[in-house]
């Protein structure tokens, strides 16, 4: 496991070690790995991205690989050579946008044809949303139309946000980025300030559209929808920029923050709609159980295809989401017609 003692990062070893898996730490800060193994009794391995020769050491022995190590516009691709060189599965919890993008255009036809497995952005941000749009499209084979809106009560950034974020920000420059028409658009205008009525106990609140993340890349990958587009409360969207916004902190045992979310996704056709949610407690922790269900769903051969894939293209998107239970809390609403 790459990047294992970031703060996402130690929520996965946790949950490696809970679910029977003997994790393996490697990254390149050997103080930090040698106090997180032993804190859980593992042998860490030092790996750089700039040394391929330490990243095949590190992977040696292992059945397959999760990058927790960001920016990710930096570690992927070294990764991704490292696990193809071992022949093991890849996952990753990127959740910017072009490092995603990246994976797709780089790695689809090369891990096709070798069979292997890459599932990227395997996180709160992709995996989540791309699982529950793939839920609630059903058995439709397209859809006009897929938005995807994040409710938090707060959204306290770790050091690792920040860096990608920064990251992202120098990639794109000056534009923003909107997928609407089955392609990608750069905007230099402002996102649009609208309302959104969430299920209860959310409500309707502010939210800043075309709020773009990792799900924009995910989604359109494997489901014929032209646009996708996602929404982040005002608040939320504020907090993550602002510079004085403190780290998270732990508020139970398992080290979770306080923060509740809720993910509320419809899709469109037509005159129809239909609609899934869900909600829990701590977007960075939730992705722990996200990536290691899809780590064990991998091997134990619980996929759809091979190659570079999203989250609802390679599982059971329901089944998925409902072994998430007691991380969250689902709600598959049923079809409307005429929305």
């Amino acid at each position: 496991m790459f990047g294992a003692y970031g703060h996402t990062g130690r929520f996965v070893v946790a949950e490696l070690a809970a679910r029977g898996f003997v994790p393996v730490p490697s990254g390149r800060n050997a103080q930090a790995l040698e106090e997180l193994a032993g804190e859980h009794g593992l042998q860490a391995r030092v790996a750089s991205v700039d040394d391929p020769a330490s990243l095949d050491r590190a992977l040696a022995g292992t059945v397959a690989v999760i990058n927790c190590a960001g920016p990710f516009a930096s570690t992927t691709g070294p990764v991704i050579e490292a696990a193809l060189r071992a022949k093991i599965p890849y996952l990753d919890v990127a959740a910017e946008i072009e490092a995603n993008l990246d994976t797709f255009a780089h790695y689809r036809e090369r891990a096709r044809d070798s069979g292997a497995v890459i599932v990227p952005a395997m996180a709160f941000f992709g995996g989540l949303g791309d699982l529950l749009a793939t839920a609630a499209m059903g058995d439709w084979t397209e859809a006009d139309e897929a938005h995807i809106a994040y409710a938090l009560s707060s959204w306290h950034p770790t050091a690792g946000t920040r860096l990608s974020g920064a990251v992202s920000r120098e990639r794109r420059g000056d534009h923003r980025l909107r997928y609407s028409g089955g392609q990608w658009e750069q905007r230099t205008d402002a996102a649009p300030t609208l309302e959104w009525a969430f299920p209860e106990p959310m409500g309707r609140r502010s939210v800043i559209g075309e709020f773009t993340m990792a799900d924009v890349v995910t989604v359109p990958q494997h489901l014929s929808i032209s646009d996708v587009t996602t929404y982040m409360t005002v608040e939320a969207a504020r907090d993550v920029v602002a510079p004085d916004t403190p780290a998270p902190t732990a508020a139970d045992e398992s080290g979770r923050s306080d923060q509740i979310f809720l993910v509320d996704v419809v899709v469109r056709s037509g005159g129809a709609e239909r609609r899934a949610t869900a909600s829990g407690q701590d977007i960075y922790a939730v992705t722990a159980p996200l990536v290691v269900e899809a780590l064990d769903r991998v091997l134990t051969g619980r996929t759809k295809i091979v190659g570079v894939a999203s989250a609802g293209e390679i599982f059971d998107a329901p089944d998925f989401l409902r072994a998430l239970a007691p991380h969250i809390a689902l709600d598959l609403h049923p079809q409307k017609e005429n929305a």
